[in-house]
């Protein structure tokens, strides 16, 4: 199996794979947890790390008392926190003139950063909440607000915003409507429609851009 194979089936089975987790780790699940969502939204070259469908599965599992619900909203919110504020350090530092063929480039999705952008200079401070909810740009967002070298105050408020909202909702749905029998038996394709709409604002923004044009 190759590595995108199992992350796909990583993000579409994660239910299954949480519980593997657990019974192999116990309590280092939630270092486990904290390491994913810091990665994902601390480093800019891992934008496809499971994000959304994470937080949703972790919060249907704790529904059942797999995880402690006061404890793995903590880990999440200082993993969030923690991840956009390296990312922002890290886009500080380095810019987004990052040349293609450089080795950092070759990692970089060039295109989502573009977009990532134009995100960011049409919502200015708000792209940080709004973009929690939205994959890639999710990881893409602090990056570009660190190279535009935004007010490390002004940063860290929507980064603590965002985080605690993010970490909230989508906990919560998977803690309230993830022990639902029919939420329970279709659970990858209730992953896959949360992943859907989490992009939906990313799509009709690419369709009103060519519409323009």
């Amino acid at each position: 199996m190759t590595i995108i194979q199992g992350l796909i089936s990583f993000i579409l089975h994660i239910d299954e794979h949480l519980v593997d987790i657990i019974q192999n780790f116990g309590v280092w699940s939630y270092a486990i947890l904290f390491l994913i969502v810091f990665i994902e939204t601390g480093v800019v070259i891992f934008p496809f790390l499971p994000g959304d469908s994470l937080l949703f599965a972790s919060g249907a599992l704790a529904a059942v008392g797999a995880f402690h619900m006061a404890l793995l909203w903590i880990v999440f919110f200082v993993a969030a926190v923690l991840g956009d504020t390296m990312n922002y350090q890290i886009g500080k530092k380095v810019g987004t003139s990052i040349p293609p063929n450089s080795l950092l480039g070759k990692w970089i999705n060039q295109d989502k950063l573009h977009k990532s952008q134009q995100f960011f200079n049409k919502h200015g401070g708000k792209t940080i909440v709004i973009a929690r909810f939205m994959p890639f740009i999710r990881t893409f967002a602090p990056f570009v607000a660190g190279a535009s070298k935004m007010n490390y105050r002004y940063f860290i408020t929507y980064n603590i915003a965002g985080a605690a909202l993010w970490v909230t909702v989508v906990t919560l749905l998977g803690y309230f409507l993830g022990t639902i029998p029919i939420v329970k038996e279709n659970f990858s394709t209730v992953l896959l429609l949360i992943i859907f709409v989490s992009i939906l604002p990313g799509i009709i923004g690419v369709l009103k851009s060519r519409l323009k044009k």
